[in-house]
């Protein structure tokens, strides 16, 4: 079984917001954005049966350096590295490790207890575990079958 379709002719015709949005994202100034992957930390956040688990990437960072917060319900990682080495003649063919701060905040439930939140550093990734409230954990129901 067919089906007519309605032809519109009008309705190829592109908006002239379309045509702006699209002028922008192609124009000159995108190469110049900044990378935000180089600001940013990279984050996983997933949840167990009784805990939500993040786990932050970062390479370089000293645990000194290294600064976890958690107000308002916002998890807030901060982080700096810092340059080790003196090149006095800088012919850099590449330079692509970044130091400085970098920084990333993730909304947490209002479900887990922040107060009692775990923390390890190992080899560059940070392991943040926040245990549920009991009131949210999964609970199972015994059915009685009669």
């Amino acid at each position: 079984m067919s089906s007519l379709i309605r032809w519109e002719p009008l309705e190829r015709l592109v908006s002239v917001d379309d045509m702006v949005d699209r002028f922008f994202d192609r124009s000159l100034w995108r190469p110049m954005a900044f990378d935000l992957s180089a600001t940013q930390v990279a984050v996983d956040m997933y949840e167990t049966k009784d805990d939500v688990v993040v786990k932050a990437t970062l390479p370089g960072v000293k645990p000194e350096d290294l600064q976890v917060r958690v107000e308002g319900g916002i998890l807030h990682i901060d982080a700096e590295t810092k340059s080790e080495e003196k090149v006095e003649e800088k012919n850099y063919i590449r330079h692509e490790r970044r130091y400085g701060k970098v920084s990333r905040s993730v909304a947490l439930s209002s479900d887990v207890y922040a107060d009692k939140a775990s923390a390890e550093f190992e080899q560059g990734i940070l392991t943040l575990k926040f245990p549920k409230r009991e009131e949210v954990k999964a609970k199972s129901v015994q059915i009685k079958v009669k």
